[in-house]
């Protein structure tokens, strides 16, 4: 298990930190962990299994006769 950090989320998601604590509170974004005081991180399985399923929620192009 590979825990993200806040600079690692953001470049694997590109959502401001505003974003993904508003996101959280909505329950529509992993929840982080609290590892110490001052310091969290996301299971990187479970925000790489949210990304998929915005990809698999994507419209597929239909070709127009």
């Amino acid at each position: 298990m590979r825990i993200l950090s806040k600079r690692q989320l953001k470049e694997l998601v590109l959502y401001s930190p505003q974003h993904v604590a508003r996101l959280e509170k909505a329950s529509q974004f992993p929840k982080r962990v609290q590892l110490g005081p001052n310091r969290v991180g996301w299971v990187e399985d479970e925000v790489l299994d949210w990304l998929q399923s915005r990809l698999d929620c994507r419209e597929i192009p239909t070709r127009h006769s």
